[in-house]
């Protein structure tokens, strides 16, 4: 269940669901989704749905990870990019090979841990962590091309919209009247710009640390 075949009828789906971006879909492919899952799930890796991995977080289902993967890299390639809530350090994977560097926030230290191990395991060297509160951002490195969230907020975080450089993308879900949708916002000279996108469910957006 996690054999190459597995993950060609994965890529097979993301198509069908209407993921075009060919380099996103062969970082999907070529990306062991199962090793950032209990041993228990691993059988579960490449369906299309989110799997729990401790502390009430939860792993994105592939449709998701390369929707916004897609979304964040529409309008061309990204130098540094900002993600807010490492999780397991999936998502931080696909980005990492398709930009040239990843600066990741988790507020949970554990699972900070965990992504940095998986991620040191695949040899990806672009990706830089820091424990923190994700609305902070990371004002040191700032402003960054492409600010991905994995965490629905009740509104956008204003220090994450200062931190976006002009003409920078951010993806990120937000909480609606009727539950949750996939906002991109993107910043120019005048302002920024969001579209609502689709609807979606993620974890909320929780500030502090643990």
């Amino acid at each position: 269940m996690t054999s190459r075949r597995t993950r060609e009828r994965m890529v097979g789906r993301l198509q069908k669901q209407g993921i075009k971006n060919t380099a996103v879909l062969t970082v999907m492919r070529d990306t062991p989704r199962h090793i950032f899952v209990d041993e228990a799930l691993a059988s579960r890796a490449y369906e299309d749905n989110a799997l729990p991995i401790g502390y009430n977080q939860t792993i994105s289902q592939p449709y998701i990870v390369a929707k916004m993967t897609e979304l964040l890299l529409e309008k061309g390639p990204l130098s540094k990019v900002l993600e807010i809530g490492t999780g397991c350090g999936y998502q931080s994977a696909v980005l990492a090979q398709l930009v040239e560097s990843v600066y990741t926030i988790e507020r949970i230290l554990p699972l900070q841990k965990k992504a940095q191990n998986y991620l040191a395991d695949l040899a990806l060297k672009n990706v830089y962590y820091q424990h923190n509160d994700g609305g902070l951002g990371w004002s040191e490195y700032a402003p960054f091309d492409g600010i991905l969230v994995s965490a629905a907020a009740e509104t956008v975080p204003d220090m994450l919209l200062q931190q976006l450089a002009v003409g920078g993308v951010m993806v990120i879900p937000t909480t609606q009247n009727n539950g949750q949708a996939l906002q991109r916002i993107t910043r120019s000279n005048t302002g920024y710009q969001a579209e609502i996108l689709e609807a979606v469910s993620f974890v909320p957006f929780l500030s502090g640390v643990e």
